[in-house]
């Protein structure tokens, strides 16, 4: 493939922007590779500057459910646009997509809407503080939260390609505050609560962890962690941002039968566009302001474009049954790949559940962040550049995941198929 135009442009964007990107993810840095830069996209297909078509397995990181450029979206966001682009005040739709909410997600009685999922893990914390009157949190080695300070302590997603286990520039008063606990690990829990008891003021987690790869929860993790927060009096929040209205309609929580305290969400309500929101127990969200203490605003928050995307995307998923196709979609491409890489099941690792999907470079089950950390990243290296030569657009790193739409088609998946098992032959041998 050609990258002439695209290596230019990356060259320009390195003398204004650090990196030349304006999210470490995109750098390409851990795959020692130039970024390409992206046009256009359409249904399953992504297209760079160069003109490259990719099949898309990134998916802008999980909002693209119903694939790219979905016209109902479209027509949505100018309908909307053609009444105005922000106003400062309240609007129909805003109440509409917090119904929308409420109706997938009975946990979340009420709902504060934001703008990007950090936003909404940030104030979520603040809010669990302010209800618990206490200021400790525990989240887990490798999940990520966005970047919020308390929240990059030994972080998952782009966090973990940077060699360092959190940011420079977290002080250590402020990190003092956020205890580490092992993902699929109650034991770890426990011990956090006997040796902190009456501090911690909620618990933080991605019921399915996807920004270490795809980690699934072991049977019954999820719920003794919820039953130790009540027996403690802390709170538990779902950082659903990923897994929200994709692991099922009723994201993760749905899936596994679940009521958090409080959910985090972004991606999918916004249908690709910037949004965030956090909701919960009524109580708890009632110590929101206007009503409460914990003071939280944001002047785009329910901005009316953004809204609307998200509405249109929720409708969509409702009367195309998107969920399952793109399931369907993930089923037959594991299935296959399975099937075709048999030979290789000593030296790869493959986590599934709906429409996510992660290929480790290790040997083994991946159940948690150590097990993540013994994935051969060379071979990852090696592998990404192949795939991305022969048309596979996945994300530059072996801490993130595959994202399945409903537009994927079964020709897509074979291609798919047929160049994972030619990448992976090369870099193994």
């Amino acid at each position: 493939m050609k990258y002439k135009n695209s290596l230019n442009i990356i060259k320009i964007a390195e003398t204004l922007m650090p990196g030349g990107v304006n999210s470490p993810v995109r750098a390409f840095k851990s795959v020692d590779l130039s970024p390409v830069v992206i046009k256009k996209a359409k249904g399953s297909k992504i297209y760079d500057i160069d003109g490259n078509e990719y099949i898309d397995y990134v998916m802008s990181y999980g909002p693209m459910l119903l694939g790219h450029s979905d016209e109902r979206v479209i027509k949505a966001i100018k309908d909307s646009a053609e009444d105005g682009f922000s106003f400062g005040a309240t609007t129909e739709r805003e109440v509409e997509l917090a119904g929308l909410i409420n109706k997938h997600f009975p946990s979340i009685e009420m709902v504060r809407l934001v703008n990007s999922g950090t936003e909404a893990v940030m104030s979520a914390i603040r809010l669990a503080r302010g209800f618990t009157k206490r200021d400790k949190i525990i989240k887990f080695e490798g999940c990520y939260h966005g970047h919020s300070d308390s929240m990059l302590v030994k972080a998952g997603s782009g966090a973990l390609t940077t060699s360092v286990p959190s940011s420079a520039g977290i002080t250590e008063s402020l990190s003092k505050d956020t205890l580490v606990a092992v993902y699929n690990d109650v034991e770890s829990i426990k011990d956090l609560f006997l040796n902190h008891k009456g501090e911690i003021a909620a618990v933080i987690i991605e019921p399915v962890a996807a920004n270490m790869g795809v980690v699934l929860p072991k049977e019954g993790f999820l719920k003794g962690l919820a039953d130790l927060c009540r027996e403690n009096g802390s709170l538990i929040i779902f950082d659903e941002v990923i897994t929200g209205f994709r692991v099922s309609i009723g994201g993760a929580q749905g899936f596994f039968n679940l009521k958090p305290d409080i959910t985090c969400l972004g991606k999918i309500i916004g249908g690709g566009l910037p949004i965030g929101a956090f909701g919960g127990r009524r109580d708890v969200m009632e110590y929101l302001s206007p009503l409460g203490p914990v003071y939280q605003a944001g002047t785009l928050s329910g901005n009316p474009i953004c809204v609307a995307a998200g509405i249109a995307t929720i409708k969509a998923i409702e009367e195309d049954n998107a969920i399952s196709k793109a399931n369907e979609a993930a089923n037959y491409l594991l299935k296959n790949l399975k099937d075709e890489l048999k030979d290789f099941k000593d030296k790869i690792a493959i986590n599934n559940i709906s429409s996510l999907l992660t290929i480790f470079f290790k040997k083994g089950r991946v159940n948690n962040f150590e097990d993540v950390m013994k994935s051969d990243t060379e071979l990852f290296k090696k592998f990404f550049g192949i795939a991305l030569n022969d048309g596979l657009f996945t994300a530059p790193s072996q801490y993130e995941a595959m994202f399945l739409s409903s537009r994927h088609t079964k020709a897509d998946l074979d291609k798919t198929v047929f160049v994972i098992k030619k990448a992976i032959k090369e870099v193994i041998g």
